[in-house]
């Protein structure tokens, strides 16, 4: 999926339109690369973080010529996947709290009778 397809998608399921939709998802993509920026992690609950990683210096050769080279140290934006979308992709369902409490209740019920 493209940033236009994004923005398409959001339009058509809310009352805005597409300009205010772009809007919103730039001012979404800039707060998340200037948190990066200053380095701090962006947690977006269940969905996964943004992080900064650090990259140590290391040596690397030329595939071409084979010759030795530094590859120097940097720093590099990361994303870690949360457990909500980690189970949707993978495709198993979430029970919901209330599903786990009625069998209880039921049981518990037909015991006061």
């Amino acid at each position: 999926m493209t940033k236009a397809e994004l923005v398409d998608s959001l339009a058509e399921e809310t009352e805005l339109s597409k300009r205010q939709v772009g809007e919103v998802v730039d001012l979404l993509l800039d707060e998340i690369k200037s948190a990066l920026v200053k380095g701090d992690k962006v947690q977006l609950i269940p969905f996964g973080s943004f992080v900064v990683r650090e990259r140590k210096k290391r040596e690397g050769r030329n595939p071409k010529t084979g010759e030795k080279l530094v590859i120097a140290a940097r720093k590099v934006p990361a994303f870690s996947a949360g457990k909500g979308l980690r189970d949707a992709v993978a495709g198993t369902k979430k029970k919901s709290v209330a599903a786990k409490k009625s069998p209880a209740k039921k049981t518990a019920a037909k015991k006061k009778r």
